[in-house]
């Protein structure tokens, strides 16, 4: 059973974005099922005094031709639920919105920082990056829900055979969704997973808006919120960027490790690797592309999901550590204070 503050049903969002007072949302797309995908923003639009793409001043060989932040508050841009089965995102942003607006988030405790945190920035949250998907997921938590029906209902199955696509197999074919004889809410009413959109070509609306928000604002940071089972919760390793975003997120990474542990959240550490150089190559994916169309560092977050994995050992025996709720939701806080101080910490 969820807690009351765990909000994270689509209609939930909309109850509570009808409450905002101290930001401005808006509807940036239309998703292929004709949902609405919102954006809240809190701080001033900044004028970067722009006279050049990211790629055309980073080949005049400065950043501040495309955003010239001298003088700026950072901009955050936060994404929830861009797979509709991982939803600890969404209860993070909602729970943020309501400390924001009210000083209290839902479970009416608060986080002086972040209560004050528009202050310090500009902020961007888009809570469900993938209302499809998440409208096609029967659960509002993951917390004890068998691994079988999550990949079920995240994942799909397979037309040809019945099987469950499970993960990666899901990723062998793409869009997905005439491969399928169920739909798993991982991808959006069209069927594509919108994490390996067509980057280079005609993406999907919901991902178009995201790169329409990252470009015109220029953030100094991304965070592409996700769930990855049962995994401690982690900052995950970045592929295909440059050298020093890699040592920007492997900072922030001992940050969000450093306070964690303050307050007694267990994550997990791993190192950057340098090397690129692997057949098959690593995978491509919206966070890479999004750093090289706006400089942004952009940050992959993977959540703990709670799921019951009884009957699932040999799938994963690294670590069968399960959190709560509130721990869940106390681990993006982390994230999202850390992120703004070191955003901040980094125009200085």
């Amino acid at each position: 059973m969820r807690p009351d503050y765990w909000k994270t049903r689509l209609s939930e969002v909309d109850e509570i974005l009808k409450t905002v007072k101290k930001g401005k949302v808006s509807v940036v797309a239309k998703s292929p099922g004709g949902r609405d995908v919102h954006l809240v923003e809190y701080g001033e639009k900044q004028d970067f005094n722009r006279t050049a793409n990211f790629s055309s001043a980073a080949g005049a060989g400065h950043p501040k031709f495309y955003a010239d932040k001298t003088g700026k508050k950072p901009v955050v841009f936060i994404i929830g639920a861009q797979h509709g089965s991982e939803m600890e995102g969404i209860a993070a942003i909602m729970n943020l919105i309501q400390m924001i607006e009210t000083g209290k988030d839902f479970k009416g405790e608060t986080n002086p920082f972040l209560v004050n945190c528009i202050n310090e920035c500009r902020l961007l949250l888009m809570p469900v990056g993938n209302p499809d998907g998440r409208a096609r997921f029967p659960f509002d938590t993951l917390v004890d829900v068998l691994y079988e029906d999550f990949r079920h209902y995240a994942q799909g199955r397979w037309k040809h055979n019945g099987e469950l696509c499970s993960y990666p197999m899901c990723k062998e074919v793409h869009p997905i969704k005439d491969a399928s004889s169920v739909l798993g809410s991982y991808f959006n009413d069209a069927g594509y997973n919108l994490v390996h959109d067509n980057f280079f070509g005609k993406m999907q609306p919901e991902t178009q808006a995201m790169f329409d928000i990252a470009d015109v604002e220029a953030p100094d940071f991304v965070l592409h919120l996700h769930g990855g089972g049962n995994v401690r919760n982690e900052i995950a390793h970045a592929n295909h960027l440059p050298l020093y975003v890699k040592k920007i997120i492997q900072e922030l990474k001992h940050r969000a490790k450093a306070e964690g542990d303050k307050h007694g959240l267990v994550g997990l550490l791993n190192e950057i690797t340098h090397h690129e150089d692997d057949f098959p190559p690593k995978t491509f994916n919206i966070m890479s592309a999004m750093h090289y169309a706006t400089g942004a560092i952009s940050v992959l977050y993977e959540s703990n999901q709670c799921l019951d994995l009884r009957n699932t050992r040999p799938l994963q025996p690294e670590w069968e550590g399960l959190f709560t709720h509130e721990e869940i939701l106390q681990h993006h806080y982390v994230l999202f204070q850390e992120t703004i101080k070191y955003a901040k910490e980094l125009l200085t």
